[in-house]
């Protein structure tokens, strides 16, 4: 088959869908990503096709503005804040989209939920599409409310919460995409009704989020998308530091833009000594910053998660559902201090598996808070709990079953 794969957003947002396309490209399929220009080389390095998409989007969160609504936002009241911002921006990335989608002629298109018009494009062309997500929220169901929502549970509402996610760019963009379905896809105004997705993949684990069972066969969750980093190792003054003792709690916030990043690492390096502990902080992004360092932090730029984290003994990060699974994978305690979208729902759950203490408030956290949080990673049961739910999500074959689940949906009759 020829797939394509669409995908917008950080490199949490892309790095498990190349996962993804390795895997359909060692079962023959012809894959294209399409995706942030900014990922051009990561795909390319894989030898994965690659066709890239306006990254506007994503320099957003570097810009003045980007930051300030990061700062003042929590979930995603963020997103909503900058849509003035995103909006103009629209119609290019939807073009260049479906330039990529057309030029390519697939006979499945594969989309991120922030991918709002990949359906409107397989209407189009005329094949099937599967949804995509590294999150529940778009399927409904009464088991739990849609992730969007800052709530455990809406009780007899939960199932009602997931018209939100499902219908939320329609609700935010519907204009738009009504005006470009007729003047560039030559479509009705309105989308038929009859035209859904064929499928819905979700690349979490089972173990982490159970399987309601108000779902379908036309729902799978298989698992984590896991992207290995074959060839990396630690660098000499990194390899250094983690043979100089017991193993370094991590800390890193990914692509989340600095708020303070001198004040944040500062009070982590302060947390650390609290509790006698050793620190390995990552400035990623540029979330943490630091001049000066004490012996027992070690400051390195990024490193892959799956080959540096089981060499923690626990992990600090933003919550992002690509950080969850590498800290989940390797067995580690972690607490979440989360910015935006779907991070407060996953430090929520976190805590609820028992794996992670309550969540950090950005914006009133302490180096006391995060000595707390430090200490509580330390106790036996919870080390135990990590250990034990990482071996569960290590046994899974996520890309491995979300292949067959595409094949059996869209593959040849």
């Amino acid at each position: 088959m020829r797939i394509a794969i669409h995908t917008l957003g950080t490199r949490g947002d892309v790095q498990p869908y190349l996962a993804l396309a390795l895997g359909l490209m060692k079962r023959g399929h012809a894959v294209q990503l399409a995706a942030p220009a900014q990922f051009q080389g990561m795909a390319s390095a894989l030898g994965v096709p690659f066709s890239p998409l306006p990254g506007e989007f994503l320099a957003l969160l570097d810009t003045p503005e980007g930051k300030a609504a990061v700062a003042g936002g929590k979930g995603f009241s963020a997103g909503f804040k900058l849509l003035k911002t995103v909006r103009p921006l629209m119609r290019r990335l939807l073009d260049e989209e479906w330039h990529a989608a057309s030029a390519f002629a697939p006979d499945v298109i594969v989309y991120h939920p922030k991918s709002i018009a990949a359906a409107h494009m397989a209407e189009k062309i005329g094949c099937p599409c599967i949804l995509a997500s590294p999150l529940p929220g778009f399927t409904p169901t009464s088991a739990f409310p849609t992730p969007l929502l800052p709530f455990r549970s809406l009780g007899p509402f939960n199932r009602a919460s997931h018209v939100l996610a499902i219908k939320g760019a329609g609700l935010l963009f519907g204009k738009l995409i009504m005006d470009w379905r007729a003047t560039t896809l030559g479509l009705s105004r309105r989308r038929e009704s009859s035209v859904a997705p064929s499928g819905t993949l979700y690349a979490y684990s089972r173990h982490v989020v159970p399987i309601p069972s108000d779902w379908g066969d036309d729902v799978l969750v298989s698992g984590y998308w896991f992207l290995d980093s074959e060839d990396w190792t630690p660098s000499a003054s990194l390899k250094a530091f983690l043979d100089a003792g017991e193993p370094p709690v991590y800390a890193g916030f990914g692509s989340m833009p600095g708020i303070d990043p001198q004040h944040m690492a500062s009070m982590i390096i302060d947390a650390l000594a609290r509790c006698g502990k050793r620190g390995l902080l990552a400035s990623g992004g540029g979330a943490l910053e630091a001049d000066r360092l004490p012996p027992h932090v070690h400051l390195i730029d990024h490193a892959p998660h799956d080959a540096l984290l089981p060499l923690v003994a626990a992990t600090i990060h933003h919550g992002g559902a690509g950080t969850v699974a590498a800290s989940l994978r390797a067995g580690k305690p972690m607490t979440i201090c989360p910015f935006l979208g779907d991070q407060p729902f996953w430090a929520r759950r976190m805590n609820e598996l028992g794996v992670a203490p309550p969540p950090l408030d950005r914006k009133t956290m302490t180096a006391d808070s995060i000595a707390f949080a430090i200490k509580a990673m330390s106790d036996a049961d919870m080390r135990a709990r990590a250990n034990a739910l990482g071996e569960r999500v290590r046994q899974e074959d996520g890309v491995g079953m979300a292949v067959r689940f595409l094949e059996a949906r869209c593959g040849p009759r």
